[in-house]
């Protein structure tokens, strides 16, 4: 019998509502909580789940109080939890990005030498820069680090961003990327017990395998079979059938999905018929 895994899953923000859907697109099934509930189960997958700050993931994941957990990479990185990415989950993309006044003269990231930095990143700011042989002074500072400049706190900023239309609405514009941060699933260094969690990983991998796919059906006379699968961007050989009209095949085939807008236009052009285009519930390679 396989043993139980507990998930810590993010409570609130950006990270939950996704972090949901993806176990719902996994078929496990997971117990929609009451309110105020902190814990839940999954009704046909042997896992508990545990609804925390997407913050204390981290460290919850790294003393062993769960097994895995869902958390933003920047959050890993501040607060330096010794804690395993066993798999980036797609959505969530945010970076960190130094910002100035527009009219600044600053043009790069070495312009930042010397100067006063406001963040509410400072271990992860102090990092990349030192990465980059930057030093200048951080201060940090718990919330609204975009009106900082304003107030001559600092002359410049490092926060996290998704759009960029906050700093377009407090004057400032990016100077350049310090790290890029996504949603992931990790578990604890050294867990001696991978199969649950092993488990959890490959059915999750499937899903986000399957969102960035598309299976691809088209009719095209054999004659210009060579072409079109010549054009076709897939890892392995598509399926070809033979159909009822003499000299007609029908091909199948998994194409990544940011192809599908270049790829139709051409398989029209030489003379495939009938192309549909479906989601992928489910891939695994």
């Amino acid at each position: 019998m396989t043993r139980r895994l507990s998930l810590a899953l993010p409570s609130k923000g950006r990270l939950r509502e996704p972090s949901w859907a993806l176990l719902e697109a996994s078929g496990v099934d997971p117990q929609e909580p009451g309110e105020r509930v902190l814990q839940a189960h999954c009704r046909n997958a042997d896992i508990d789940l545990l609804f925390v700050r997407a913050d204390d993931v981290p460290e919850y994941v790294q003393d062993g109080v769960v097994d895995c957990g869902i958390t933003g990479l920047d959050l890993i990185y501040e607060r330096d939890r010794d804690v395993e990415v066993l798999l980036r989950l797609g959505y969530g993309s945010c970076s960190l990005q130094a910002a100035v006044p527009r009219e600044d003269a600053a043009t790069s990231l070495g312009d930042l030498a010397g100067r006063r930095i406001a963040t509410s990143h400072p271990r992860t700011a102090a990092r990349a820069l030192a990465d980059l042989g930057i030093e200048a002074e951080l201060v940090k500072v718990g919330g609204a680090v975009e009106i900082s400049p304003r107030l001559g706190l600092a002359d410049a900023i490092i926060d996290l961003v998704s759009t960029g239309s906050t700093l377009r609405t407090n004057g400032l514009r990016p100077l350049g990327t310090l790290f890029e941060s996504e949603a992931v699933l990790v578990g604890r260094v050294g867990d001696v017990d991978l199969e649950a969690r092993d488990r959890l990983t490959m059915v999750l991998s499937s899903v986000i395998n399957a969102r960035a796919s598309r299976y691809l059906l088209f009719n095209v006379d054999k004659s210009r079979l060579e072409e079109v699968t010549a054009l076709l961007p897939t890892k392995g050989s598509p399926t070809i059938m033979d159909l009822a009209t003499s000299g007609v095949v029908a091909v199948h085939a998994l194409v990544p999905a940011v192809e599908i807008w270049n790829l139709l236009p051409a398989l029209e052009s030489l003379g495939a018929s009938s192309i549909l285009t479906l989601p992928v519930e489910r891939m695994v390679p």
